[in-house]
């Protein structure tokens, strides 16, 4: 988990010094392109903390073919001229709230059960 965030911090870093500007006919692309990427790696952390069996072939199967779903949900949208890359926005904003809830449960748990067991370790000393 050290490596994504350094990866994004990394990235992050990049993309604020870079000069690089993106030509308005692709943000939407690029919106879907970067919601699919923080999806996937969401979806990574959820998978850590709550002791799932996590897998790089899955994570990256699964980043994959998130960019690949949204930006032919968005090139089709495109070209019948409607704004589809919105229901992508939608449905990959729902799932990242998802897995930032599942996560910050699972880790509010494990921090209690700590706290739990550190308080029954304290009392039996006594």
């Amino acid at each position: 988990m050290l490596y994504i965030l350094l990866g994004i911090l990394g990235g992050l870093l990049i993309g604020w010094f870079a000069p690089l500007t993106i030509p308005v006919e692709y943000t939407r692309y690029t919106a879907v392109v970067i919601l699919s990427i923080f999806d996937a790696v969401v979806g990574a952390i959820r998978a850590q903390l709550t002791q799932n069996e996590y897998d790089a072939i899955i994570f990256t199967t699964g980043l994959l073919f998130n960019v690949a779903i949204a930006l032919g949900i968005t090139l089709l949208g495109d070209l019948l001229g409607l704004d589809l890359y919105l229901a992508a926005t939608v449905v990959l904003t729902f799932r990242i709230f998802k897995n930032v809830g599942v996560a910050r449960r699972a880790m509010f748990t494990h921090i209690f059960k700590k706290d739990k067991n550190l308080t029954k370790s304290i009392h039996s000393d006594m």
